[in-house]
């Protein structure tokens, strides 16, 4: 190949980037999901997009791409009060690109617009898959079934230390109208952003651990956009919540819809307010019912003593005649049995007598010497009773006993 029939690298990007023009002389709408993203000092907006494999994670196309700041200030507030969230890697999204070559930075998108009715609908369609995995798992309502204590007043609570709505929970516990106490342990979380998973998870591992000593967990917040609260529609989030060891109590403030770890919670409140009431309403409930119960037991605890009165006097009354009934009584019962008393010992004599006179004859009759009056005899070798010939050897000395003595044999022959 000669070099007059070559292309530099530059010729090549130059008629890539024409061919480019040419082919794409008008935006084009993309369908990409938002790897990265990012925006610089300038107001730029920077992002990456990808396709994944339909059925796995695995990516099957990716491309840089960027919003210039002039485009971005209009778009980034139109998605957002369209969609109520804003953009954020992991996003589908539907943008309208002008592709762009550069020949030595090579292919970008330049977005221009975006659909946020896409988004929304994908956003929609995450969530029903979410919420369809869990009820197919058989965890949507686990934590439902779980028994609140029957005197709530040992909270875990996840939430931001800073928070505001974490000060008003504990404002409204503490200074609840009936003076009700409760132990309440903040284990602190980020409740907003990309790190909310992480970070909620590890403060229910935390409370897991140690579950022994609370009755219930309470995880708040104050109010938000969806956007602020999207990590709460996290599949692995809602799953962990779903399975958790304690009853659960959100109190996230969502604004719109419940999140989907609201659904799975054991009981949702809208307000860190309201998850206070709760618990206040749940002891007072307790107390109501045990104040009742005392009540109702004092109650018959006096128609118990009442009867009880009434009854020992009329038996005071009636206790002469009754004792006279009771010592005849026991006098024809002590006679009856004086009478039984007598007739078992002469039955048992007798028996004993029986028994005594058999006893006697079956000792007399294992006595060796009753059968050997009968005209039998026993042979013992070295004072040991032979039973079988095979016990004897020719020359061995033997002693054979009968009724009236013994004889000594020497055996010549064994057959």
């Amino acid at each position: 190949m000669s070099e007059q029939h070559s292309l530099s690298l530059l010729e090549l990007n130059e008629q890539v980037k024409q061919t480019l023009k040419l082919s794409f002389a008008t935006p084009v709408w993309i369908r990409a999901e938002i790897a990265e993203l990012h925006e610089n000092a300038n107001g730029h907006c920077y992002l990456e997009f990808v396709e994944k494999s339909s059925d796995s994670d695995l990516i099957v196309a990716k491309q840089k791409a960027m919003i210039w700041s002039f485009t971005y200030r209009l778009l980034k507030p139109y998605f957002e009060s369209s969609t109520g969230t804003a953009l954020a890697v992991g996003m589908k999204v539907l943008v309208s690109c002008q592709i762009e070559f550069h020949e030595l930075y090579g292919m970008s998108l330049n977005v221009r617009d975006i659909d946020p009715i896409f988004t929304v609908g994908e956003m929609a369609v995450r969530r029903a898959e979410i919420i369809r995995r869990l009820t197919s798992e058989g965890v949507a309502d686990m934590n439902k079934q779980l028994e609140i204590p029957f005197v709530p007043q040992r909270i875990a609570v996840v939430s931001s230390a800073s928070a505001a709505g974490f000060g008003d929970f504990q404002d409204q516990l503490e200074h609840n109208a009936f003076g009700y106490q409760f132990y309440v342990k903040l284990f602190p979380a980020v409740m907003q952003g990309i790190q909310t998973e992480e970070s909620v998870i590890r403060a229910l591992g935390k409370i897991a651990d140690n579950q022994d000593l609370f009755d219930v967990v309470v995880m708040i917040r104050g109010g938000g956009s969806t956007s602020d609260l999207a990590a709460f529609d996290n599949y692995n989030l809602a799953l962990h919540c779903a399975q958790f060891p304690l009853p659960i109590i959100s109190g996230i403030g969502h604004q719109r819809d419940d999140s989907i770890v609201d659904l799975v919670a054991h009981t949702r409140v809208k307000t860190p307010t309201a998850a206070a009431e709760f618990l206040v309403d749940c002891v007072q409930e307790a107390d109501a019912f045990v104040t009742n119960l005392a009540s109702s037991l004092a109650n018959q605890a006096r128609l118990i003593i009442t009867d009880a009165q009434n009854r020992q006097q009329a038996q005071i009354m009636h206790l002469p005649q009754q004792v006279k009934q009771i010592v005849n009584r026991a006098q024809l019962v002590l006679q009856a049995q004086n009478f039984s008393i007598k007739q078992a010992a002469k039955k048992v004599i007798s028996n004993e007598e029986k028994r005594l006179d058999l006893l006697t004859r079956f000792v007399e009759m294992s006595d060796p010497y009753f059968v050997l009056n009968r005209g039998y005899s026993y042979t013992e070798k070295n004072g040991k009773k032979i039973s079988s010939v095979s016990q004897l050897a020719v020359g061995d000395q033997v002693d054979t006993y009968f009724s009236d003595g013994k004889t000594t044999s020497i055996i010549n022959k064994t057959t």
